[in-house]
């Protein structure tokens, strides 16, 4: 595999996972309106408030996944999720080019 192949496929998985990190997070029941219910959005949000006496507490990752469904993504979260998507996408891009390897 070349490194223009590598580079591609690791730009394409940065990209792909900001574009459908939204469509994720609106699957998962977190939306604009709010959490689903009965959504997996509406599981997570129970057992939290059980844990934590009743509420949601503020900076946990219910919050902070319905606020990104509701509001979208800041600019740091865009970063992380290209980042991880960008390291998936050069960890899948030299998993191929190893067994190529291997099977010559």
């Amino acid at each position: 595999m070349s490194r223009g192949q590598i580079i591609g496929i690791t730009a394409g998985a940065a990209a792909g996972a900001v574009l459908l990190a939204p469509v994720a997070l609106s699957m998962a029941g977190f939306t604009a309106a709010g959490i689903t219910a009965g959504s997996m959005a509406a599981g997570m949000m129970s057992s939290a408030a059980i844990t934590s006496g009743g509420g949601v507490a503020t900076g946990s990752l219910v919050a902070l996944l319905q606020s990104a469904g509701a509001a979208g993504m800041s600019a740091t979260a865009t970063a992380g999720v290209a980042s991880v998507g960008g390291a998936a996408g050069a960890l899948v891009s030299g998993a191929v080019g190893f067994l190529k390897r291997m099977r010559k």
